[in-house]
């Protein structure tokens, strides 16, 4: 057995074929079908099924790949580990960030990083909050930035608070707050709101501030994107609150400061475990020691 035939197998279930699988790893196929037969007949245990529509994991596939792919991982970090002991960042650097991420700018961040670091893969990956903590914990992502409710600490990962930011309503040009200098939560409890779904972390911080002003509001709409979010605003199905600092970015549509508005807290997390050169450089750019506080 050895990292070649892995690969193989990685690929081919990836892609569900072998020939996008030879396609992507730039062999001929049956080059790569010889090799993933020969690791079958080693293991004595088919990986696939092969049918004229179709290729698919057996349950020996299955149990063989998350295996096949922490070898490679380590066998990647290994050569890094290498790498920087000779003065060299190279390998892979998996960021994870929400959509509203404001605390940095983010593409001149990875674009400064790229720079220093030609050598290293980057990979950028959006999702909410939760997810994403789930991600650095299972050191799927080498770090993220992620939005949440003050006072909230994630856990079972390392953690560095970024900034705090006030949110602000988000309304249609034509709506009839979009001429107000500024408005508080009372005045916002008659709107329809467009919103992330119930119990997201994105929503967490709207939902806390009414409770705490002992009021209720009507979300009519959720949604999991905020342009989608901004599209159904701009159509007038209703208002949104977004972070500040992020709802400057929207256009044709007005921002109304609110007075005693929710906050959200922007963070950088990433894995408890000693970081690989590529993100202990990455964390290193943003000025964040690597032993930070762990949740």
């Amino acid at each position: 057995m050895d990292l070649q035939q892995m690969r193989y197998v990685v690929a081919v279930a990836e892609t569900a074929g072998f020939t996008r699988a030879a396609e992507r790893c730039h062999v001929v196929q049956s080059a790569l079908s010889h090799q993933v037969a020969r690791l079958e007949k080693e293991l004595g245990a088919r990986l696939f099924e092969r049918t004229s529509r179709r290729v698919r994991l057996t349950a020996a596939g299955e149990a063989f790949l998350p295996a096949a792919r922490q070898a490679l991982e380590a066998a990647e970090r290994a050569r890094a580990e290498v790498a920087a002991a000779t003065g060299e960042i190279r390998g892979r650097l998996t960021v994870g960030s929400i959509p509203t991420v404001a605390a940095v700018d983010l593409p001149v961040v990875l674009r400064d990083y790229h720079l220093r670091y030609p050598q290293v893969r980057i990979s950028l990956r959006a999702g909410s909050s939760e997810r994403l903590i789930e991600q650095v914990r299972d050191g799927e992502l080498d770090a993220a930035f992620l939005g949440l409710q003050p006072g909230f600490r994630p856990q079972g990962v390392r953690d560095h608070e970024l900034a705090h930011g006030r949110h602000v309503a988000v309304v249609a040009p034509d709506h009839p707050l979009a001429g107000r200098r500024e408005v508080g939560l009372g005045c916002l409890v008659d709107e329809a709101f467009v919103d992330f779904a119930e119990g997201s972390a994105a929503r967490a911080q709207s939902d806390q501030a009414f409770a705490a002003a002992g009021l209720r509001r009507e979300v009519a709409f959720e949604v999991s994107g905020v342009e989608l979010m901004s599209r159904m605003v701009r159509h007038g199905l209703g208002i949104a609150l977004l972070p500040a600092a992020f709802a400057t970015e929207l256009h044709g549509l007005r921002i109304v400061p609110i007075t005693d508005g929710p906050v959200r807290v922007e963070h950088l997390v990433w894995n408890r475990f000693p970081p690989s050169p590529a993100a202990s450089a990455f964390l290193e750019l943003l000025g964040v020691e690597e032993g930070a506080a762990a949740g």
